[in-house]
């Protein structure tokens, strides 16, 4: 298959029942994250899912961490993202502040994101309480994709990004990703979570599970996609570097502002010349 050919298994456009009915099977779930629209045209030619993160707030806007992403960050990437996608589904992250005051608070944002981006659903990550407000959107038609595990936007109380490790939180895992499931949640995103647990996790799950950091036991797999590219230096030990684009770009650049510095670009091919005038 030629790198700019689609992907078969993403020929048809996904919806929230399709990518539901693929628990268990054969062939694993392809997801990435997107925030522009020239990156969601390229994904979408392989993907089955594209996530806008609030790790947008991160990989583009230079923030230290997930916290300080608006509803209006994700509104505005998560509407050029639904305009590169034929496909693929798309899913936008709820950021943190907008959802855990309130279902009534969460179903106001979330409806805001779903009619001002075209989106198929929205992602929320676990807290205590979040059953509740799970199944008052999925009962107002806004499909929820879950988060357990890693939870970014615990960022503060939990010190820092800490893989779940320790078998004796096992069970509480678990129990998060089963209220997810309970209140009629479609998928469930498990984040930086130990293989063991992962195995016994997803024998109990009946609705798709995503990978990141959780090994290949889960239906499908997601990554950041510029970690992936390799458009950073530091990632995480669960992202693997399928390209090196930090120095791609980099000798890219390299070459553009030598050729500046040195007059030859742009050359005669780059520039416009004048039209002579017609005769009459």
């Amino acid at each position: 298959m030629s790198t700019n050919s689609p992907n078969t298994f993403a020929e048809s456009v996904m919806t929230v029942p399709k990518f539901r009915d693929r628990t268990g099977t054969s062939t694993p779930l392809v997801c990435l994250t997107a925030y522009t629209t020239p990156m969601a045209k390229i994904l979408d030619r392989h993907c089955d899912l594209l996530l806008v993160g609030d790790s947008v707030g991160t990989v583009l806007h230079g923030l230290p961490n997930t916290l300080g992403v608006t509803l209006e960050h994700m509104i505005l990437h998560g509407q050029a993202v639904v305009r590169g996608a034929r496909n693929a589904l798309v899913i936008v992250d709820m950021p943190y502040g907008s959802y855990e005051e309130s279902p009534q608070m969460a179903f106001r944002n979330a409806g805001r994101l779903v009619k001002e981006t075209g989106c198929a659903g929205i992602k929320l990550e676990w807290h205590e309480g979040i059953e509740e407000t799970v199944s008052y959107l999925v009962d107002r038609g806004i499909p929820v994709m879950g988060h357990v595990g890693l939870l970014p936007q615990s960022f503060n109380s939990t010190g820092g990004y800490k893989a779940i490790r320790d078998a004796n939180f096992a069970q509480t895992i678990i129990d998060s990703a089963l209220s997810f499931q309970r209140a009629g949640a479609f998928s469930i995103v498990i984040e930086g979570v130990a293989e063991t647990i992962v195995k016994d996790l997803v024998k109990q799950i009946s609705i798709p599970t995503i990978g990141i950091g959780a090994s290949a036991h889960c239906d499908g797999q997601i990554l950041v996609t510029e970690d992936m590219l390799g458009l950073f230096p530091n990632v995480a030990k669960f992202v693997k570097k399928f390209s090196d684009m930090e120095n791609f770009v980099d000798n890219a650049v390299q070459k553009y502002a030598a050729e500046v510095r040195e007059k030859k670009f742009p050359s005669t091919e780059h520039i416009y010349t004048t039209k002579a005038k017609e005769i009459k």
